[in-house]
């Protein structure tokens, strides 16, 4: 059904960069790319990863808010990466990692499993600025008590916040020249330089082009279903000697008002979704 027109900003495949989610889970996708970024990043060795999902999609249950992680990836030795691309501030980010550890949590252990079956678990973003303001480069997080030097709480869960604009030289001659190039700058250093170049192969490729306009597509295709779903929640408020000014406040016709009312009426078990859904349909 053809209503209200959903506007939505998309940005040309051609232009862009590894700053964008899409190419950065598309470079990520390369073993040895996404590998040489954790050992730059975590300063360790690591033998093997494995893939489970790139974008991966987690949703416990019908009502929670999903998360769609950019990268995850578990390694030979029982630990699970989460690498996240941050290009701008949403003024939100302590309480969105807590979210992601816990989704990421749920997904490791079955029900009536025991907790020592969670996992090792490294939580990084790399952000396009400065969250904390210190012109840190890297800000590592594990969980201390307060009141006893040293003692850590065990958990095996580590935070690590990048910034591409640092300033401080507390990293890596490579790590440096990496968030750089993150940041916008031309690649120098050998990490920097790989990525590019499988920036470029991913961005000639015509399979990650087609994937890249599929995914726009169910993008659109998602947010018309919410904003449908949003305006049937509205419109089941409502009475019909209503519908005038229903139609004035949602900017829709009169007549998909009385389209919605009547669908509400028709399929009384349906619930604000699924008459959503038939909308979309029509």
């Amino acid at each position: 059904m053809e209503d209200k027109i959903i506007k939505i900003k998309e940005k040309e495949f051609d232009k862009l960069t590894i700053k964008d989610n899409f190419i950065f889970g598309a470079v990520m996708r390369n073993e040895k790319q996404c590998k040489a970024l954790l050992e730059c990043i975590l300063g360790i060795k690591i033998r093997k990863i494995e893939y489970t999902d790139v974008e991966k999609v987690i949703e416990k249950t019908y009502s929670s808010k999903g998360v769609r992680l950019d990268v995850y990836v578990e390694d030979d030795m029982n630990t699970v990466y989460n690498i996240e691309m941050q290009a701008t501030n949403k003024k939100n980010l302590p309480k969105r990692i807590r979210y992601y550890q816990a989704m990421i949590d749920l997904n490791i252990i079955e029900k009536g499993s025991s907790y020592n079956k969670l996992k090792k678990s490294f939580i990084i973003f790399i952000c396009d600025y400065d969250e904390f303001g210190f012109g840190r480069h890297i800000y590592t997080f594990t969980r201390i008590c307060r009141e006893v030097a040293g003692l850590e709480f065990g958990d095996d869960t580590t935070v690590i916040v990048l910034n591409t604009n640092g300033i401080a030289d507390d990293v890596s001659d490579d790590l440096k020249n990496l968030l750089k190039y993150i940041g916008g700058q031309a690649p120098r250093g050998e990490l920097a330089r790989s990525l590019d170049n499988e920036v470029q192969n991913v961005k000639n490729s015509e399979k990650w082009r087609r994937e890249y306009m599929t995914l726009q597509m169910r993008d659109r295709e998602n947010i018309e279903l919410g904003e449908m779903k949003n305006q049937v929640f509205l419109i089941r408020k409502i009475s019909r000697d209503k519908i005038e000014s229903t139609s004035d406040f949602l900017g829709v016709s009169e007549s998909f008002v009385i389209k919605v009312m009547d669908l509400i009426e028709e399929n009384p078990d349906l619930d604000d979704e699924e008459i959503a859904e038939m909308l979309v349909d029509f």
